[in-house]
C-alpha cells in the first residue's frame, strides 16, 4: 500500500524518508516509479513524498506507480490522456491465491502413494 503526496517543486523525490536512489537499489524499480512523471514530462515540476509498505520492492514501485498517477490525475485532468496511455492508472489485479484445505498449498497437492 503506497500513500503518495505531491506539491510543485524541484523533483524532489522521498520514499519512506529516503531519497529515491537510497531505497529502490534496481533501476527497473526506480525507472517504474518515474514512468507517469515522465508520461506528463513533469520529471523536475513536482516534489513527490510516499510512504509505501507490505510486499517486495516490486511490489512497492508498482503501488507507488500507480500512486503518483492517481495523484497527478487528480492535480490535473489535462493529465488523464497520457496517463491512461501509458496504462499508468491500470490496478494490476493479481492477488495470491490461496491454500485450500487438503492441499500443502493453492495448486500444490499431499504427496501421492499407490499403496
Amino acid at each position: 500500500m503506497a500513500r503518495v503526496r505531491i506539491k510543485p517543486g524541484s523533483g524532489k523525490f522521498v520514499v519512506n524518508k529516503r531519497p529515491l536512489d537510497d531505497y529502490f537499489k534496481r533501476e527497473q524499480d526506480r525507472s517504474a516509479i518515474m514512468a507517469p512523471l515522465k508520461a506528463v514530462k513533469a520529471e523536475k515540476l513536482f516534489d513527490v513524498f510516499i510512504n509505501v509498505k507490505g510486499g517486495g520492492t516490486t511490489g512497492q514501485s508498482g503501488a507507488s506507480l500507480l500512486g503518483i498517477a492517481r495523484a497527478l490525475k487528480k492535480y490535473d485532468d489535462g493529465y488523464l490522456p497520457m496517463l491512461r496511455d501509458g496504462g499508468h492508472l491500470t490496478r494490476d489485479p493479481r492477488m495470491v491465491e490461496r491454500k485450500k484445505p487438503g492441499q500443502s498449498g493453492a495448486r500444490r497437492r499431499f504427496q501421492f502413494s499407490k499403496r
